[in-house]
């Protein structure tokens, strides 16, 4: 293929990423913005080996599920990547898109889990905003770092739209972007006031807009029940772990059912937040990675009857992956919650191997309207 290259292909279905996919000689391509079912003519963009990315010139035949996008951004903003599908079938290509994942790189047939949809609107509760050198707010634009200004966002949370419309959203004068939550009667936002607590299935959890946090606060409900009903099942009479514990959400609820609870975090900033998350003589909580953690023989760990692992995009360290597989204090029963599906795979593999079986592979499907995957995998010592 040649850049500058236009040609005619039907899109056979979504990409990881939420491109469609065609072939063409034998090539593949990918295409963003485009349905299962379309007949596209493209201008091809980019080229590597074996595959090429075009752009969109003209739909010659649109896909019978191909709808009109709900916001007048779209195609022109940078965040999502699917409004032109209606959500059963976003939901339906994301799932596929996962159990393929999991065959072609963790080479294994993951078990059929559960699928949990989020509200497909207005379910945003976290954002993050640009400001360019005039001053103007918005988000990045597709494919550049051009900043799009933005009057209305209708995945986000209602008080964060009603903010948008009002022009009460304040930057920081010393940045150039900065993060806004909304949930119920909580707004927080960098360069304003940034810390508070927001209510998570009946527990107050305080937060720091600057410091992250999960943006689906309804499906971050429901995917703290499922890892209660795991944990649960494991031997409550010893200690457990949140490894890359973050503010501290999982382990303020596994406190309620654990002795104690071992906390890996190397943010400063949201250790200091897990500290006050989890009640007072329930945790011990360790400033550092999770792969020097695993390393660092100074440090009592476990036994543990179970662990929460969510890591991020990148995995699991392969220290923290060789502590679980070789050490006898590793729990027998873990979660492990995922937003890369292809690290998630390739670790999952390794555990394998190691001596656990996958007992269950959820999808949450955190980030309606865009190509994001969110997992929960349980595993059990073989």
């Amino acid at each position: 293929m040649i850049i500058g290259e236009v040609i005619t292909v039907p899109v056979e279905k979504l990409a990881a990423g939420g491109a469609g996919l065609a072939s063409y000689q034998g090539e593949k391509i990918f295409i963003d913005l485009t349905a299962p079912g379309d007949l596209v003519r493209c201008r091809i963009t980019e080229t590597r080996r074996g595959w090429s990315r075009g752009e969109i010139e003209e739909i010659l035949e649109p896909s019978p599920a191909r709808i009109a996008p709900a916001c007048v951004f779209y195609g022109s903003c940078g965040g999502c990547s699917l409004q032109h599908l209606p959500y059963e079938a976003q939901l339906s290509e994301k799932n596929r898109i996962l159990r393929e994942t999991f065959r072609r790189i963790g080479k294994f047939e993951a078990p059929e889990g559960r699928i949990f949809p989020s509200a497909p609107w207005e379910y945003r509760n976290r954002v993050q905003f640009h400001k360019n050198n005039e001053g103007i707010l918005g988000f990045k634009a597709r494919n550049s770092d051009k900043i799009i200004p933005i009057s209305d966002c209708p995945v986000a949370d209602p008080g964060i739209r009603a903010a948008l419309k009002e022009k009460n959203l304040i930057p920081p004068a010393e940045k150039d972007r900065f993060t806004v939550y909304a949930r119920g009667n909580t707004f927080l936002s960098e360069g304003a006031e940034h810390r508070g607590k927001v209510n998570i299935r009946g527990k107050e959890i305080t937060m720091d807009a600057g410091v992250f946090f999960q943006s689906n606060g309804g499906l971050l409900e429901t995917l703290i029940g499922r890892l209660l009903e795991s944990a649960a099942k494991a031997d409550r009479k010893i200690p457990a772990a949140d490894i890359y514990c973050g503010v501290g959400t999982f382990a303020a609820f596994l406190a309620d059912l654990f002795p104690r609870l071992d906390l890996v975090e190397e943010n400063p900033g949201a250790l200091a937040l897990a500290r006050e998350n989890v009640p007072a003589g329930k945790a011990a909580c360790y400033a550092l990675g999770a792969a020097e953690w695993a390393k660092d023989r100074s440090i009592s760990k476990g036994p543990y009857g179970f662990m929460v692992l969510d890591p991020p995009r990148t995995g699991l360290s392969p220290a923290l992956k060789n502590w679980l597989t070789t050490d006898r204090k590793a729990p027998p029963l873990f979660a492990y919650v995922s937003c890369d599906p292809a690290t998630a795979a390739r670790d999952s593999g390794e555990l394998l191997r190691g001596g656990y079986t996958m007992t269950s592979l959820d999808f949450f499907d955190f980030y309606p309207q865009t190509a994001h995957i969110e997992i929960l995998m349980v595993f059990a010592e073989t």
